[in-house]
């Protein structure tokens, strides 16, 4: 096929978040782009678009709609040929996509591991028990509570900078952030320390960058292909199948890993109660060909082994 680049007839309009981290990965995948094709960065339009996650802070996501509140807007805007493609933090984004989308292209995976922020702490264990936590992810706090239930957890949402100014304004004493974000943001120095996998399995697609557009757009879709990371592509095909399997979203503490090695690809499971109180963990091998179809019978084999019980606090 032969591609057609829309520069300098006009630019390719990239529509992202405004938060800093999230124009950090709008500009990464420009330079990509841009390197791939060897065009100026002319060639490519950054468009800010206004998420309704964005603009409402003061209530946690599973009170006002979960994940889709971070991509809504902006996937109108892609219907509405507003924009021509999409950059997205992957552990955001609902496994399914809106009727004439398609989310197939992804940048090479960051760091997965979450980071532990503190002032006065070098790590988790380090915490005296009553000490206050603050995290916006509920399955942070289902498997902080499972650790270590002495401690107390407020509500604390924002981007990077707004969750830092909290813990400066002593909200709380210390908090959680992706590695992966603060490594785009030239701010790994922030980190106290890095948590271990096996100590805190990290969010579904954690790290990732997705790129979407609309599957009728053929010509974009060849494009992109040059900037594709098949090995993130697979990695996350597993765990979004394992999530998709599970009915995930905001109000389910679901974490799930998976990792390649030598034509095999190795996931991790975990699902928990929101309380922390009963967690359930597991993994699978496959090759690689299998890996969506592994992550969907992870989901199958937890939904099992947990029963109907497990799971009555989503209807409450």
């Amino acid at each position: 096929m032969s591609l057609q680049l829309p520069y300098p007839a006009k630019p390719m309009r990239i529509g992202t978040r405004g938060s800093p981290l999230a124009l950090a990965q709008a500009y990464e995948t420009r330079r990509r782009l841009c390197k791939a094709f060897e065009l100026q960065e002319a060639a490519f339009e950054i468009i800010i678009i206004k998420t309704t996650g964005d603009k409402i802070l003061d209530r946690p996501l599973k009170e006002i709609g979960g994940k889709g509140l971070f991509t809504r807007e902006i996937e109108d805007d892609m219907l509405s040929n507003k924009i021509d493609i999409a950059v997205h933090s992957m552990k955001d984004m609902p496994v399914l996509q809106p009727g004439g989308l398609v989310l197939d292209t992804y940048l090479p995976r960051e760091d997965v591991r979450d980071a532990f922020v503190a002032k006065s702490y070098s790590s988790l264990e380090d915490l005296p028990e009553g000490t206050v936590v603050g995290t916006s992810s509920l399955r942070r706090k289902a498997q902080l509570q499972n650790r270590r239930p002495d401690l107390e957890v407020v509500e604390f949402r924002g981007n990077v900078q707004t969750r830092l100014k909290k813990l400066e304004d002593g909200v709380a004493s210390c908090t959680f952030l992706a590695m992966a974000g603060l490594n785009r943001l030239d701010m790994a120095h922030v980190a106290k320390s890095a948590i271990d996998t096996d100590k805190m399995l990290p969010a579904i697609a954690q790290g990732a960058i997705g790129i979407e557009r609309r599957s009728s757009d053929h010509n974009t879709a060849g494009i992109l292909e040059a900037i594709h990371h098949g090995p993130t592509g697979l990695r996350l095909a597993a765990e979004r199948a394992f999530l998709a399997g599970l009915d995930g979203s905001c109000e389910t503490p679901i974490a799930g890993l998976a990792v390649l090695n030598d034509g095999l690809i190795r996931l991790q499971g975990e699902v928990l109660r929101p309380d922390g109180s009963e967690v359930i963990t597991d993994y699978a091998t496959a090759p690689i060909e299998d890996a969506a179809k592994m992550g969907t019978e992870m989901a199958h084999k937890f939904l099992e082994q947990a029963g109907p019980e497990f799971f009555e606090w989503r209807e409450k």
